[in-house]
């Protein structure tokens, strides 16, 4: 992953108040033996990646299958979203529709990680880990869900408002799905990796708003991260072409002020280091012979951010 920083305050905000404090963690839910599970379900340890980039015919039928149930489970997951429940009870209601859906939870266990699905508010930039913390009123969280299902992960991501939000943050939100969306449409056959971070970027800068540079979007697939790597910032390095067939993520993470982030002692949970809030959004897509298709949309059409996200309706 990228190591380049940018050190600046695009916005003159305040930080969270109060800050995010650690919470206590339960124990890791059980699946049951029924449910098909992924190499490192056992050990932790997904081993080196050895997937090819490009998906076969019986493979992205089998992605967008996976795709649509952590599509439904993320939206299901939204419905629950509001002040007082705890990022655990999240976790809870993510791991129990997922298993009911015949689906393992992706994170549990990918190297070691100990909860079902990420759960990061306010300045969490990501992987935050379920938790005691409840919601308040004017939090957001990104939720974000990945199921294993049919020898295929399906990986996606929004950022919800929680009750009275300020309108920075809203804006916040808002401009992150459209960013998403700006680099998403420039994926077609020939074009080259590096073009869905120069829109990505472009979009944040007009806005004021950081671009995180530590974490990207990754191939995903048979595997949960594959070798191909998405920066969501205008790298001239990134010159891999895309191909028709290849599937992987693309989910910027913007804030409104300094991206410079560190870790929790738990060497998951990211922050941003002045305090400043993050979002996010990610959807898993596959490049078709004429631009994309994305692969983490509910059977019925619609994502979470359609129906949840301070979404601009010319963003879709």
């Amino acid at each position: 992953m990228a190591k380049r920083k940018r050190k600046r305050n695009v916005l003159n905000i305040p930080p969270s108040d109060p800050p995010v404090r650690p919470g206590m963690i339960g124990l890791s839910r059980q699946v049951p033996a029924s449910i098909p599970k992924p190499p490192y379900a056992e050990t932790g340890d997904p081993g080196p990646s050895i997937s090819s980039l490009v998906r076969t015919p019986a493979e992205l039928d089998a992605m967008r299958r996976a795709g649509a149930i952590a599509a439904e489970v993320l939206i299901h997951a939204g419905k629950f979203v509001e002040p007082g429940i705890t990022t655990d009870k999240i976790d809870e209601i993510v791991h129990n529709e997922t298993i009911r859906r015949g689906a393992y939870p992706s994170p549990l266990n990918y190297r070691g990680f100990r909860k079902s699905v990420c759960t990061s508010v306010n300045e969490v930039i990501c992987h935050g880990i379920p938790d005691s913390r409840p919601l308040a009123d004017g939090d957001i969280i990104n939720i974000d869900v990945t199921v294993f299902y049919d020898g295929v992960h399906g990986d996606n991501s929004c950022t919800f408002l929680v009750g009275d939000v300020d309108e920075h943050s809203r804006k916040l939100v808002a401009e992150t799905y459209v960013s998403m969306m700006e680099g998403i449409k420039t994926v077609r056959p020939g074009s080259k990796v590096h073009d869905i971070g120069r829109a990505i970027e472009r979009h944040a800068r007009k806005h004021n708003l950081g671009v995180v540079r530590e974490f990207i979007g990754h191939g995903v697939g048979t595997e949960f991260h594959s070798d191909l790597q998405i920066p969501h910032y205008y790298d001239p390095r990134a010159k891999t072409v895309l191909e028709e067939g290849m599937t992987f993520t693309v989910e910027p993470m913007l804030t409104l002020g300094d991206p410079s982030l560190y870790l929790w002692e738990d060497e998951w949970t990211a922050l941003t280091q002045d305090g400043r809030r993050s979002a996010q959004f990610e959807h898993t897509l596959v490049v078709t012979d004429s631009g994309f298709e994305l692969l983490t949309v509910a059977s019925d059409g619609t994502t979470a951010a359609e129906l949840y996200a301070p979404v601009p309706e010319a963003a879709g």
